[in-house]
């Protein structure tokens, strides 16, 4: 009879147990979603009990056995969309296959020719959006992997001929059975990028760590940039969507990192003091234009000790006058104009032989000389913020550098050579120049992300190889996820939303990495199927009393590759509502915990884009 009871009061005792367990479960869950944190920090108590229970409402962070990352290159049968609550997106036409939103041809020519407006960002109204997804043109299949990328392209993802035809003679680019061979070449350095880095070398510490990140104006193909990979030098090259068809496409094909762009009539969307050197190889840019703002813009980007590479007209005017079809005098004096304003800005000429001239911008303005020809000064800018680029005129002027208080003293801070340069605290956080960002939350930051990228690779196997070249992150902070996965094998693209509180993106650069600014109310500069993944943290939350979801979610699917990945990192909430719509657009969705656990209420959703393509009447899938 005692067994019997002391049994009865064991079953008692255990079942009150268990519903205490569940009681506590249940009221910190609610208690976490309450605090909708957003930052994947949670409530210290409830992470503590999440470590002790086993409590969640959505999968654990864990590789997902219902969602395929690997690539299939193949065709097959016409699609069938299943019935679904979401609102489904039908493809667009055939015709929309390469569109760019903001630089569409036909609106492009609406705009004015001067100074290359017409060649700027020119978004669509609302009433003109596309509402549709952007078809893959038949035959589509993943790039190869880098380096092969680099001299390969197969011809049905970009299937425009012309440059080879247009550049024949220059080596950038010849077609060969079903791909695109790049050769290297270009139209300044006809004997191979190879060849023409070995002589900026001479003169750049290229080769130390020191020269790290580049700006190519004027890309081509960006073999300049990709040519610098091996000599781990990370290249933001851009060119106008211009009669030159689908340059910066080839160059994203190639696995090089590129955007439509042109020096016009606004600022370039980077920080100041951003890029180790910068390089004009034949752009066209006319730098004497408009009183020197052109080589204004340049000088507010460079970094104080950078330098600037003109090959091209009008260096070494003597030798190709004629081939170009100007005259002597024309070109003397365009080169003379560019050497008062270099002396103007007080950057230093380094080298000039043969094809190639190289100025180095000084490391402070104290540093330098009188003018020997007695030229006018510029204008200080009157700008708060020089780093204040997206959507803003530029001005004739010069823009002011951070104070020294010795003539040798690198204004702005010296940067340690890379790779270390890539987690020591940057000169801009030191300096106290971002409220709230101190070098122990650099620190933390940076910890941070390399927890979440470890995890990320636990979902996804393929992090972190060749499986992924082009990476976004579309909120980038303080470049932790870039720098966690920052490698050989892979790039990204840091952007930083121009609606954010701080402006970090000269942090990011300043750790030797590559970024832009961008308003994710509007469609990015670049062509369809140019990225392999996509990291979105917070992007949603961000962006949700200020434009449509939807535009968002269709802009993403624009840029992704077919069988490309996104990772979504948000309140619960605002995920659950996006997983709901990703079935409408064709992705395969899952949704994970935090690492921290199932009472954190920022979750993680990974997703996958379906390969499908069009052949002109219908759409295929594999």
């Amino acid at each position: 009879m005692r067994s019997k009871t002391n049994s009865t009061d064991s079953k008692t005792r255990s079942s009150v147990s268990i519903f205490i367990v569940v009681g506590l479960c249940c009221f910190f869950y609610i208690l976490g979603a309450w605090q909708k944190s957003g930052f994947g920090k949670g409530d210290s108590i409830a992470l503590e009990v999440t470590k002790l229970t086993d409590c969640g409402t959505s999968s654990s962070l864990k590789p997902s056995s219902t969602l395929n990352f690997e690539t299939h290159h193949s065709e097959g049968a016409t699609i069938e969309i299943s019935e679904s609550k979401a609102k489904v997106f039908k493809p667009c036409s055939a015709k929309y296959i390469d569109y760019t939103p903001c630089h569409d041809q036909k609106r492009a020519m609406t705009f004015p020719r001067e100074n290359m407006n017409y060649r700027e960002r020119h978004c669509p109204p609302e009433d003109e959006k596309l509402h549709c997804l952007i078809p893959a043109p038949k035959g589509y299949r993943n790039p190869f992997s880098w380096p092969k990328s680099r001299d390969y392209v197969p011809y049905a993802n970009v299937p425009y001929k012309s440059l080879t035809i247009e550049k024949a003679v220059q080596n950038w680019v010849q077609f060969e059975g079903d791909v695109f061979k790049f050769p290297g070449g270009g139209t300044m350095f006809p004997q191979g990028a190879d060849k023409y880095i070995d002589d900026l070398a001479k003169v750049i510490p290229i080769s130390d760590g020191t020269a790290r990140v580049a700006l190519d104006t004027g890309c081509g193909v960006a073999s300049w940039g990709a040519y610098l990979f091996k000599r781990n030098v990370l290249t933001m090259s851009f060119a106008p969507r211009d009669s030159h068809e689908a340059q910066v496409q080839f160059a994203l094909e190639r696995g090089v990192p590129a955007v439509i762009n042109v020096i016009g009539t606004e600022r370039l969307p980077y920080p100041s003091r951003a890029f180790d050197m910068s390089q004009c190889s034949r752009c066209l840019i006319p730098w004497t234009a408009n009183d020197g703002l052109y080589m204004m813009e340049v000088d507010r980007v460079l970094r104080p000790g950078g330098y600037w590479i003109l090959s091209g007209p009008p260096i070494n005017w003597r030798q190709y006058y004629q081939s170009w079809q100007r005259s002597k005098e024309e070109l003397e004096k365009e080169q003379d104009k560019i050497e008062e304003i270099a002396e103007i800005l007080c950057w230093e000429k380094k080298y000039e032989k043969g094809d190639i001239a190289i100025w180095q911008k000084r490391i402070n303005r104290e540093s330098c000389p009188r003018s020997r020809h007695n030229l006018e000064p510029a204008p200080a800018c009157e700008s708060v913020n020089p780093d204040d680029a997206w959507s803003k005129k530029m001005e004739r002027c010069i823009t002011p550098l951070p104070k020294v208080n010795d003539p040798n003293e690198v204004a702005g801070g010296v940067l340690e050579k890379f790779p270390t340069r890539l987690n020591a605290v940057p000169p801009r956080v030191l300096s106290g120049s971002l409220p709230g960002v101190t070098a122990e939350t650099y620190n933390a930051d940076t910890s941070l992300w390399k927890k979440h990228v470890k995890a990320y690779k636990r979902i996804n196997k393929y992090i972190g190889e060749t499986r992924y070249r082009n990476i976004m992150d579309m909120n980038a902070g303080l470049g932790g996820f870039a720098a966690a996965l920052s490698s050989d094998k892979a790039w990204v693209m840091n952007v930083v939303p121009n609606i954010v509180k701080e402006n970090t993106l000269g942090v990011i650069y300043e750790r030797g990495l590559i970024g832009i600014y961008h308003d994710w109310c509007e469609a990015f500069s670049t062509y369809p199927r140019t990225y392999d993944l996509i990291h979105a943290n917070g992007v949603f939350s961000l962006y949700q009393d200020r434009c449509n979801v939807e535009d968002i979610l269709l802009e993403m699917d624009r840029i992704l590759r077919p069988e490309g990945a996104v990772i979504f990192r948000d309140d619960v909430d605002v995920l659950n509502k996006l997983k709901k719509m990703l079935g409408g657009i064709r992705w395969d969705s899952k949704m994970l915990d935090h690492e921290d656990g199932p009472l954190v209420p920022e979750k993680i959703l990974v997703a996958v884009k379906k390969y499908w393509v069009t052949d002109g009447n219908r759409t295929i899938d594999s």
